[in-house]
């Protein structure tokens, strides 16, 4: 892609995002979504392969019928009120039109099925933006909407899609589609608890976008797409598959890695709220998730590729992708546990 043509088109989606974040109005908000659904169609669509035509127009009409659920939930809102502000969402029937669409825009379940699709037809860099990047205004709007909407729906939601995430990526084979329903199941987590404590649903996104882009960003660089090529990694990059293993559980969220520390603390915020069951589903969930990183690990790790030459490695050929935005993302991804008080003064 020419590059001036890339260049607006990445800071058309940083003008998106930073519109929704900033507006306290509806119309707006959603001229930021649109923005944002708009430019990051043509990067999907850069292969010129069928099945990434196939994902745009998945992606496409998706968002422009959750945008159009938004302007019509936001346009009654205003008809019953008389104001536009996001603040004053006075309509049971507006409010849930609303948290419906936003969670069509980021894949929550039950309204998830486009995800994995989608996902499974881009290449990783694209998808590693629509997983995390295309997350944060829609995400957003729920956190400045949540206490207009009701609270069983929320926790149905956040429950649904933790479920749905783990049963979904056990039986998968393609890397893209693993890492789309473990994006299904992180956003369950930040929606469970964002009516008792907004700040650990903020804490679960940004550990999850240093954990999701290290974890697309070393696939990239090992060139996999397919749990079978994994066993290929070892032999060509001993300490990539290590780290990548590591990321992998830090997915799963295992101490002593950064991804235990936002389960742990919303697990801990649900228990004070008194809701016991809702904590065990929550913690039975993140097993069968657990389950399907394990199996990536094993097939990294304690597996070789069959081999048909007598060389017991293989050429290493010496990568000419930069590293430093993978080894920045790693390094976060796997180390901030120990920091846990530090970040919860700052976030408190």
């Amino acid at each position: 892609m020419n590059p001036y043509v890339l260049m607006v088109l990445l800071s058309s989606l940083g003008l998106g995002t930073t519109l929704t974040f900033a507006s306290s109005h509806w119309l707006l908000a959603w001229m930021g979504l649109e923005i944002n659904t708009l430019a990051i169609v043509p990067l999907m669509a850069q292969q010129h392969h069928p099945r990434a035509v196939e994902a745009t127009t998945k992606y496409f009409l998706t968002q422009a019928t959750a945008a159009a659920m938004i302007l019509f939930a936001s346009t009654t809102n205003a008809w019953i009120t008389g104001q536009w502000d996001m603040n004053n969402m006075l309509s049971p029937i507006a409010s849930t039109m609303v948290i419906t669409a936003l969670a069509l825009k980021i894949g929550l379940a039950p309204m998830h099925f486009w995800m994995p699709e989608v996902l499974q037809g881009l290449d990783l860099l694209t998808g590693l933006i629509m997983s995390t990047w295309q997350k944060l205004a829609p995400l957003a709007l729920i956190i400045q909407t949540a206490q207009a909407i009701d609270p069983l729906l929320l926790t149905a939601l956040g429950l649904t899609s933790t479920l749905a995430g783990g049963w979904g990526g056990l039986n998968q084979t393609q890397l893209r589609k693993v890492l789309a329903y473990s994006s299904i199941a992180h956003m369950g987590w930040m929606i469970i608890v964002l009516q008792y404590a907004p700040q650990l649903t903020l804490l679960a996104l940004g550990t999850y976008i240093f954990m999701t882009s290290a974890a697309f960003l070393t696939l990239k660089m090992s060139s996999a797409t397919k749990i079978n090529t994994l066993a290929m990694t070892w032999s060509n990059s001993p300490i990539l598959t290590t780290t990548t293993a590591l990321v992998l559980l830090s997915l799963g969220g295992l101490p002593p890695l950064t991804g235990f520390m936002p389960k742990w603390l919303i697990l801990q915020e649900l228990a004070k709220q008194n809701l016991p069951i809702t904590a065990t589903i929550m913690a039975l969930a993140a097993l069968l998730s657990l389950y399907f990183y394990l199996r990536l690990c094993y097939a990294m790790t304690l597996t070789i590729s069959p081999n048909t030459t007598n060389a017991t490695t293989p050429w290493r050929i010496k990568s000419t992708q930069g590293s430093l935005p993978l080894t920045i993302s790693t390094t976060v991804a796997l180390g901030l546990l120990p920091m846990t008080p530090a970040i919860l003064m700052l976030a408190t």
